[in-house]
């Protein structure tokens, strides 16, 4: 199993990281973010794609209720 980076000095001044995705609506693409709270985008992203059948399913659910901030879907992990 390959290490994972050790955080910048960007990310460490950056907090914890958050990663953009899109989920389709129709014809049209609707913009999410998901808050993480890992300190590298590499980590955050790994979290995503591991983790996206749920994090897909909550975007989706938001979009319904229309929960969206700034014209975009903000998701937070826990």
């Amino acid at each position: 199993m390959r290490k994972l980076p050790k955080p910048t000095e960007q990310e460490l001044s950056e907090g914890p990281q958050a990663v953009s995705f899109q989920i389709s609506n129709g014809n049209a693409r609707q913009g999410c973010v998901l808050q993480t709270s890992f300190p590298t985008q590499v980590e955050a992203r790994r979290h995503l794609l591991s983790n996206w059948p749920t994090i897909e399913r909550m975007a989706r659910e938001a979009l319904v209720a229309g929960n969206l901030e700034g014209g975009q879907i903000r998701l937070a992990m826990v």
